[in-house]
């Protein structure tokens, strides 16, 4: 999820997610209208008769991705339309969608009838729900074979099986699936300053957040935004429990609440809010975070903050930061700059582990309305696969935002730092790009390097990796359970309640009356129907 993506919010996020997903089916090769073969003439054409891309009429082509533009994007982006604009006559509009804002604006961007081409899709951002409700494009291997080779050529065809709704792909997934783990960042001299050395858990940071409301009035110990965070802590003190997730994929909304599974378990058994191990570690997790809350370790108002904590844990201004181990490299940076030593913290099972990711942790999507669905194409093979374009939009202007060493590494160039670098790496919203292609970095911290080193050993593959949820015929119910989860669970979460169990019990009753029963059988009968495919 985001990232704890969101592990960009992780797995995962390590939030509190309902599945808004869709099932696997067959490898359908519809056409659609708009495709290569498509004989619609209000779409640019496809190919000429030698079947090379007929390019010959400039085609402007408008996209979407999350987070926030970094400050040296229009550098960038100019750029990179001038390449885009000499190799296939196209040039690009990028727009962003603020983590605080992505629930809504998601979906509204979408269903708009706006000029969209593409947007960013993953499976822990809606892209289960988007494509069952006809958002996005369908795509077949003739179109990527045709218009994006460079892609075609890397891509394991498993990826291709993997995005399929219904039968049907609309998502490019990424050919390099994230390699990364939850992390929680913490200061340490506060650390060393309240005798914690090596902590390995959320749940015993306690003196640590009573040191920063003590000694530090500007600091929230846990200063949680809307969207990547909120769910978080009360995800990372499940998480000492047993290795859990919304089953088997979460839809990145930390509304989205109910039906869950152990990634670690190879049955598979599907569980619900009312079942253990679920019950007894949420209440334990709720009790935690009460405890936090009363004490004034948490924001008050979450809901309506929309600045992460890795955002301004640096400038001091929260305790924590929550993240994966890719998106907190340029943070760590930042506090190296200043002076600031910090201490990585893994999420991780009571086995040592994390989930490994899927093909769609990160990809993207042709609108369903998009008027240039091979121009599209062929600009996101050169984005993704393209060595000189996946350092433009990952990295920013060789010799003004990164530099390579006689020893072909990665670094800043002389005189920038990662505080006044106006394009940090991975700050763009560009996760998708081949990452096989990235060169180590001379800049990791010693402490990143360490965990970098340790990851391949904690990633285990879920029992669900791959399994898609069709939510079609249960839409209502997990609407409903959406809608309850928003006002009852959330609060819980943050620990903004006065009783953990009437409000525990509370939040049941209400789920059991939206449906939650209905989804679970839902869920066990296309979950089954995964595992028996697989052997």
């Amino acid at each position: 999820m985001k990232g704890f993506r969101k592990s960009k919010l992780s797995v995962l996020v390590l939030a509190v997610m309902l599945v808004l997903a869709a099932c696997s089916g067959n490898n359908a090769k519809e056409t659609p209208s708009n495709s290569p073969a498509s004989t619609d003439t209000s779409t640019e054409p496809a190919a000429t008769n030698e079947g090379k891309p007929d390019n010959s009429k400039e085609a402007k082509l408008v996209g979407y991705v999350l987070g926030e533009a970094p400050k040296g994007m229009p550098e960038v982006l100019k750029s990179l339309n001038e390449k885009l604009k000499a190799d296939i006559n196209a040039t690009l509009e990028l727009n962003y969608i603020g983590w605080g804002d992505v629930a809504s604006k998601y979906p509204l961007v979408l269903a708009s009838g706006q000029d969209v081409d593409f947007v960013f899709a993953a499976d822990w951002n809606f892209y289960i729900s988007e494509a069952n409700k006809g958002s996005f494009l369908p795509l077949d291997e003739s179109m990527l074979k045709t218009f994006m080779p460079k892609y075609y050529a890397k891509q394991d065809p498993a990826a291709y099986k993997s995005a399929e709704v219904n039968g049907k792909q609309y998502m490019i997934p990424t050919t390099t699936p994230d390699r990364k783990v939850g992390v929680v960042v913490l200061r340490k001299d506060i650390l060393d300053q309240v005798g914690l050395s090596n902590p390995t858990k959320i749940s015993e940071l306690e003196p640590y957040f009573a040191a920063i409301k003590k000694d530090f009035p500007d600091m929230t110990p846990l200063n949680l935004d809307s969207q990547y965070d909120l769910p978080a802590p009360f995800g990372a003190l499940v998480q000492e429990k047993f290795s859990y997730a919304g089953a088997p994929i979460d839809s990145g909304d930390p509304s989205g609440v109910g039906v869950y599974t152990d990634q670690e378990d190879a049955s598979g058994k599907i569980v619900t809010i009312t079942d253990e191990p679920i019950q007894g570690s949420f209440k334990y997790a709720a009790e935690t975070m009460k405890k936090w809350y009363d004490a004034g370790y948490v924001n008050k108002n979450p809901y309506s903050n929309k600045i992460r904590s890795k955002d301004n844990f640096c400038e001091g201004k929260s305790g924590v930061a929550f993240a994966n181990s890719i998106d907190v490299q340029s943070m760590l940076a930042s506090c190296q700059d200043k002076g600031i030593e910090t201490y990585i913290m893994p999420v991780l099972s009571p086995t040592g582990h994390a989930p490994s990711n899927s093909w769609l942790n990160n990809g993207v999507a042709l609108a369903a309305n998009t008027k240039n669905a091979d121009r599209t194409l062929q600009a996101l093979d050169l984005i993704m696969q393209d060595e000189s374009y996946v350092y433009l939009m990952y990295y920013g202007i060789e010799g003004k935002n990164y530099a390579i060493t006689a020893d072909d590494k990665l670094t800043l160039p002389e005189g920038v730092t990662s505080e006044n670098n106006s394009y940090p790496a991975d700050a763009a919203g560009f996760w998708f790009v081949d990452k096989d292609l990235f060169k180590p970095n001379a800049d990791w911290t010693d402490s990143y390097v360490e965990l970098n080193g340790k990851i391949k050993d904690y990633l285990l593959p879920a029992t669900y990796l791959g399994f898609t949820f069709n939510s079609e015929s249960v839409k209502s119910e997990i609407a409903n359970l959406k809608n309850v989860s928003s006002q009852y669970f959330l609060p819980i979460a943050i620990g903004a309640v006065k009783d953990v169990n009437e409000s525990f019990d509370t939040l049941v009753s209400k789920m059991n009356a939206a449906g939650i029963e209905k989804v679970k059988t839902e869920v066990e009968t296309q979950a089954s129907a995964f595992l028996a495919s697989k052997g």
